[in-house]
């Protein structure tokens, strides 16, 4: 990376303990791998200088899938609480160094490479402002958030994670639009068997 170019985060949030689906989401295979392994080695594809998974329900069973990979493991003692006590964790445990951090899920199966790319390229042109996933209307993650926005990202409670966050900055946001994206795993019926 170039002297001058912003360095960015990643955080993968992989804590939930999937009970509409009944079993961890972040275990079902797709491709050959892990959700959360697929997650990831994506994220980690875009060259961040640190990158944490943070991790809850089955915690040992997902660090265990994920352990060939560059990542520091983060416990969220309060993940029962919802998205944002694992994304405050996430954000929390990054290094200093990091001036935003990119937030990915391990839910989303059409998420590649090419649309986490697109997002960091757009928070390095304007790293002041945050590069987030359109889809279904609305903004969320995937998302490259800057470091300023750290101490409201802080703040988020409930299950919302950083969407109020990105709303409350949507002027300041670059959107990049991604439909399959709004198609996640939560039920049985979105994932009805494992793929290999």
């Amino acid at each position: 990376m170039d002297e001058g170019t912003p360095a960015h985060g990643v955080v993968v949030l992989a804590a939930g303990a999937s009970t509409r689906l009944g079993r961890p989401k972040q275990l079902l295979r797709f491709g050959g791998e892990t959700l959360v392994h697929r997650a990831a080695r994506l994220a980690l594809a875009t060259g961040p200088i640190d990158a944490v998974v943070v991790l809850g329900a089955e915690a040992d069973g997902v660090f265990a899938s994920i352990d060939d990979l560059a990542v520091r493991r983060v416990d969220c003692a309060d993940w029962q609480q919802g998205m944002s006590a694992s994304l405050r964790a996430g954000i929390a445990a990054l290094t200093a160094q990091c001036a935003g951090a990119l937030v990915v899920l391990c839910d989303q199966p059409a998420l590649d490479g090419a649309h986490l790319e697109r997002l960091c390229r757009a928070w390095r042109d304007a790293p002041a402002c945050g590069a987030a996933s359109a889809y279904a209307g609305r903004l969320g993650v995937p998302a490259l958030l800057p470091r300023a926005w750290f101490g409201e990202l802080a703040g988020a409670s409930g299950d919302r994670g950083a969407r109020t966050v990105i709303a409350h900055h949507a002027d300041e946001v670059v959107a990049i639009a991604n439909e399959a994206l709004a198609r996640d795993v939560d039920h049985t019926a979105d994932w009805p068997v494992d793929e290999k």
